[in-house]
């Protein structure tokens, strides 16, 4: 991981240690349980209980190093700045028009986006396009089928 600074809200911040947490305590313990499990049963070179606990043991522990990176090189975000509503930036949500549709978007650092929940990357397309407009402004994403235009119509406060 390198040492670039990850913005990251409150929220994402509490979230991310809370996974950590979780991940330390009672992920990993469960899988060392799995092991020992595992190990009773004998031969190791056929076991496929031990193969799937060893997996998800790599799995956990690339994880709480990925988080581990995170946090350390987390930048967190002053509320106060995307509170005010005059340009979307990082922690702004905002209500858009894309195709005569309104969505409502939170713009994160990349590490919290969770686009089903309506937390979009500031690195994705529709992220880069807004970043910096005012209500009434334009921006144009790079999409699958061409390019968007996506109007910022309010940032909530």
């Amino acid at each position: 991981m390198s040492d670039r600074k990850v913005p990251v809200t409150v929220e994402g911040l509490e979230r991310l240690r809370q996974e950590l947490k979780d991940l330390k305590e009672v992920r990993r313990p469960a899988i060392v349980a799995a092991l020992a499990e595992a190990r009773s049963h004998g031969d190791l070179r056929e076991n496929a209980g031990y193969d799937a606990a060893k997996h998800d043991q790599a799995m956990t522990e690339k994880r709480i190093a990925d988080l581990e990176g995170l946090l350390r090189n987390a930048v967190v975000l002053e509320e106060d700045a995307a509170k005010k509503g005059d340009v979307v930036r990082i922690g702004s949500t905002v209500i858009v028009d894309v195709e005569g549709d309104e969505e409502r978007y939170t713009i994160v650092g990349a590490i919290e986006a969770k686009p089903a929940q309506g937390l979009i990357s500031n690195e994705s397309p529709v992220g880069k396009a807004i970043l910096g407009l005012k209500p009434g402004e334009v921006g144009v994403a790079a999409a699958p089928r061409g390019q968007t235009r996506i109007r910022v119509v309010r940032i909530e406060q």
